[in-house]
């Protein structure tokens, strides 16, 4: 296997950081300190978008930098998901960014969903002014009253009713759900208990907008709203939509998340990779830069050791996520479970050590809103659970090392 950059990746990666240096880093002070105002509080009815985000949009996507997520060479630029990894990177640097390109979650999620398993008419409804930018979208899997690692354990329904399929339930941590431009949630539910667990699920596609949705509250992670997008509860009670809102088909669910969630973990974990990036330069300009006792703080505590142990663990997480991406692109999501596996234990464990060490060397100031040090922390701390906890992960790695152990002896038995 080769990682080195397609000629392809390493043009869209030079064009990504020149823009990234001429308009994204200029214009991050700008965006919080606007959203801040804009958006003061938990009252979701009254955020706003930044005026600022359009006009950056606008931008990328007359410089070609658009949808690159999308491996389809007319509506996206037809990347393998290893192509795309480095460019995810680069995003990852700035909470700003991803939006700004149109590659942010989880629309670049839904997106892939209605690309490999829409209709015509979903495509047209909901997929086209996604791409377009035009409006944004929520994924509804999480549950309040259950755990929901474990889709077995899902209380919401979707059953068909004639023409129709009714959706009850309560979903929460819903992200983008406060989002102005938010229109439609993909839901997943249970629509056959009887039938075999990859096969009782089905997911639909709900205009917010519908009767008997009900948004109840946004959540606060850390004590923070993440306006204008939110992490929302939201209540679904006897929602009526056609039955052509069915994704792929009733009891579908299963295969779709699977679909869904192999390539978006590559997104998220080399977006981690290039946030520890970032903090980890925030620590060698504040390590350099700030005097204690005669010294830099670089020369102090083992500050120099932390520095290498950082290096080296952003370096591994990196490789590891290519090579998940690498796997993906060779055989499929669902051959590459192991890896994916590992990488969203280690990719959002390795952004919070990096965070965390990073806010130590900056003492209060690390705790402000002067560097972007608390959001990536929160960032990190959320992916840990988001997409499945670390145990639930570890406990996939475990299994299929015991599958293969196993394997092993049995062919030496057998020889």
């Amino acid at each position: 296997m080769d990682f080195t950059p397609s000629k392809k990746t390493e043009s869209f990666r030079q064009r990504l950081l020149a823009f990234m240096a001429e308009q994204i880093e200029p214009n991050e002070a700008q965006y919080q300190k606007e959203n801040r105002r804009l958006n003061p509080d938990e009252d979701w009815r009254q955020w706003q978008v930044p005026p600022l985000v359009e006009e950056l949009k606008s931008k990328a996507k007359a410089a070609g930098l658009w949808n690159l997520f999308l491996p389809d060479s007319e509506l996206g630029e037809g990347l393998t998901t290893l192509e795309y990894a480095p460019l995810a990177e680069i995003m990852g640097r700035s909470l700003l960014a991803p939006e700004v390109f149109n590659c942010n979650a989880p629309d670049t999620g839904n997106m892939e969903v209605l690309y490999h398993f829409g209709s015509a008419e979903q495509k047209k409804a909901w997929l086209e002014p996604l791409l377009e930018g035009e409006i944004r979208s929520v994924f509804c899997m999480t549950e309040p009253d259950v755990a929901s690692s474990d889709a077995t354990n899902m209380q919401a329904t979707i059953v068909a009713d004639g023409d129709e399929v009714v959706v009850n339930g309560r979903k929460w941590w819903s992200t983008g759900l406060g989002h102005p431009n938010a229109k439609f949630a993909i839901v997943m539910g249970l629509t056959d208990e009887a039938a075999d667990r990859h096969h009782q699920h089905s997911m639909v596609i709900v205009p917010l907008d519908s009767a008997g949705v009900t948004v109840e509250r946004m959540l606060p992670a850390f004590g923070e709203y993440d306006a204008p997008y939110g992490h929302g509860e939201l209540v679904f009670d006897n929602v009526r939509v056609p039955k052509a809102n069915i994704i792929a088909g009733l009891g579908k669910g299963f295969q779709i998340a699977q679909g869904r969630l192999g390539p978006g973990r590559i997104h998220h974990c080399m977006r981690a990779i290039g946030a520890a990036e970032r903090a980890l330069e925030l620590f060698v300009t504040r390590g350099q830069e700030r005097i204690a006792f005669g010294k830099s703080l670089l020369q102090l505590g083992g500050n120099m050791e932390r520095l290498a142990d950082m290096r080296i663990a952003i370096d591994q997480a990196r490789l590891l996520t290519f090579y998940a991406a690498w796997k993906i692109d060779q055989v499929g999501a669902m051959k590459a479970l192991k890896e994916i596996s590992a990488i969203k234990v280690v990719a959002p464990n390795v952004l919070q050590q990096v965070v965390d060490e990073t806010i130590q060397l900056y003492g209060g100031a690390g705790m402000s809103h002067d560097v972007p040090l608390t959001s990536l922390f929160a960032v990190a701390r959320a992916l840990r659970i988001a997409d499945g906890p670390d145990a639930v992960h570890r406990a996939t790695i475990a299994k299929v090392e015991l599958r293969k152990q196993q394997n092993k002896a049995a062919s030496r038995e057998d020889e």
